[in-house]
């Protein structure tokens, strides 16, 4: 794999959008499956710009304040040591959102638990990769493919929802080229990325079978 498309792929797929293309995915694949074929489509996007400003923009703008600040040396944060901190405040962002999601959606005329459900285990993903990075640095990119990976192979598989199968292949191909990526741009070693994959489809996939 070119280094370019190495680096455009994990730009593209960076962990803190993952949450945005998952919500996106199902908004408008598979709106029933989150409670939401009711909403207008201009509402589905009015929910997923929330979501996206409250799991990307906010989570990020702190990280470039840490590095604008001088805590962080590069926003790439290849030693584990330094991702510490920006995993510590994204978690904390991650359960405000979640909680805002199930408990204050007063925007919307109807609540969709599954949206904070989803959320949640995307939050529980974040601090355990948060918990397992003070000792072993294993790929936040893995899991983050890994939790949309779970998430729609469960609902596929819990549901039959078949609208996801086309884009639950799509997913399997983009993980194995999002791992190929990390290992190419020398960001990870193959263990770490496999770990990330299983545990974002462990955690995600447990959500979706005991809540979704």
């Amino acid at each position: 794999m070119h280094p370019r498309l190495a680096y455009f792929l994990s730009v593209i797929f960076h962990p803190l959008l993952m949450p945005t293309w998952l919500i996106g995915l199902l908004l408008f694949i598979a709106p029933a499956r989150l409670n939401v074929d009711t909403y207008s489509p201009d509402l589905r996007v009015s929910l997923l710009v929330l979501v996206f400003i409250g799991t990307f923009a906010v989570p990020s703008l702190l990280i470039y304040y840490l590095y604008r600040s001088g805590v962080l040396t590069d926003l790439t944060m290849p030693d584990r040591t330094d991702r510490r901190l920006p995993y510590l405040l994204s978690g904390i962002v991650y359960l405000v959102v979640t909680y805002l999601f199930a408990f204050r959606m007063s925007l919307f005329s109807e609540t969709s638990p599954e949206v904070a459900i989803i959320l949640g285990s995307i939050t529980l993903s974040i601090l355990l990769v948060g918990l397992i990075n003070t000792v072993w640095k294993i790929s936040a990119h893995a899991v983050g493919i890994g939790g949309v990976l779970g998430t729609v192979m469960l609902m596929l598989a819990k549901h039959g929802d078949t609208e996801l199968f086309v884009p639950f292949v799509i997913l399997i191909a983009l993980s194995g080229l999002l791992a190929t990526a990390r290992l190419q741009l020398n960001a990870h070693t193959l263990g770490q990325v496999s770990a990330g994959l299983g545990l974002g489809v462990l955690v995600s996939g447990l959500a979706v079978f005991w809540l979704v």
